[in-house]
Order: structure tokens, then sequence, then C-alpha cells
């Protein structure tokens, strides 16, 4: 394990970097996607609540290794042969890009219901309040409602966040760099399986465990303010 250690030490380092940014990335994407398409479902409008079930129970219910290599390969290939661009022409899309765009979906779906229960968890008097006072709807949920939901949601947007980092060892199989990926690379000239993985599984551990940590800590911070 020492050998593993000192000789790709660093290697892997870099790849828990590239793991943690494209968590990140999916995230960040995650949230904004989850929050448009969360408020869409507690809407009076049927249609956006619609869309908004139709979202989530579709990209829930896609296995994430086929939305990978859906979005990997088969958004390119549909693209260039509607287009019909090839050579040069012909759209690439990058393991990051692709990764990114499968995370950001994926977690999205999950987001969209942790932000709709946690603007249905505050009482209704609150948005009954805002709009006696003669705000308009989306004033009302900017300004009093989400302010209130965020409070609920942070420990799951963190849990999901833990989900997501987890998820992307998926990745590996359209060849992005992260941790999985690299240790099967290090395995693959060391033969040192045992020794590889175990390190890997004590990298995410850490990693992990500090997340857990972190939402726990805002989970009481929050609670008693």
């Amino acid at each position: 394990m020492g050998v593993i250690i000192s000789t790709y030490g660093s290697i892997l380092a870099a790849a828990m970097g590239q793991t943690l940014l494209l968590a990140l990335y999916g995230l960040f994407f995650a949230c904004i996607i989850g929050l448009v398409v969360g408020m869409m479902s507690v809407t009076k409008n049927w249609l956006l609540r619609g869309f908004s079930a139709v979202f989530v129970n579709v990209v829930r219910g896609v296995p994430m290794i086929v939305l990978a290599y859906f979005i990997y390969f088969g958004i390119p290939y549909l693209w260039n042969n509607m287009l019909g661009h090839r050579g040069p022409e012909a759209m690439k899309m990058t393991a990051l890009q692709a990764g990114t765009i499968c995370l950001a979906l994926n977690c999205g779906a999950y987001m969209a219901e942790i932000i709709r229960a946690g603007i249905q968890s505050v009482d209704i008097g609150q948005t009954e309040a805002g709009r006696s006072l003669g705000l308009p709807a989306w004033r009302t949920m900017y300004r009093i409602v989400l302010p209130q939901a965020i409070r609920t949601m942070i420990p799951s947007i963190i849990n999901q966040f833990i989900i997501t980092l987890k998820d992307t060892s998926i990745l590996s199989i359209i060849g992005f760099p992260e941790l999985v990926n690299t240790a099967k690379n290090v395995v693959a000239g060391t033969f040192m399986a045992f020794q590889t993985w175990a390190i890997v599984g004590v990298m995410y551990l850490i990693v992990i465990l500090l997340l857990q940590f972190a939402a726990r800590y805002l989970e009481r911070k929050l609670r008693y303010e």
C-alpha cells in the first residue's frame, strides 16, 4: 500500500480533485434545474405542473449509466446526422461536458423534489400574508417563502451532493479521469487491486464524512436560530 501511495498518491489526489470538480459543476446546474422545475411543480398552471412531473419521473426512471451513454454518444450522433456534419464540423462532446450534463439532469430531478417539499413545508399563511400586503406571487415566493424553505432544504441539498459525488464513479464509463477511472489504470499497471481500491475507498470515506459533518452542523445551527 505504501508503494501505491508514494508512486501514485499525487495522481489519485488529482483524480479526487477532478471528481469534486465534476460533482460541484453538476450540483451547481442541478440547483438551477431543480429550482425551476421545483417551482413549476407548485404553481397553479397545470401545464407547468405536468412538465415538472414528466421531467422528474423520466429522469429518475432512467438509469444513470444509460443517461451518460445517451448524452455522450447519442446526442452528438443525432445532431451530426440531422445537420449532416462530418469531419471537423462534427459536434464533439468532452467527457467533462457530458458528465456535467448527466449529473445536472439526474441530480436536478431529485433537487426539484427537495425544493418542492421545502416550499410546501412553509405554512400557507405566509403566502397569504404576502399576497394580502399586495405583493405579486413571484415576489411573495422570492421574499417570503424561499428564505424560509431554504433553511429546511440545506441538509437535504448537502446529502444530495454526497450522492452526486458517489455517482461520479459511474462516469468512468465515458472516460472522465475521475477517481475510479484513474484507479482502474493504476490497478492495470501495478496489479495491486486490493491496495489500490482500499486507498480509493478511504479517500471517498474521508470526503463523505466531512460533508456529513457539515450537514449535521448546519442542521443543528439552523434548528436553534
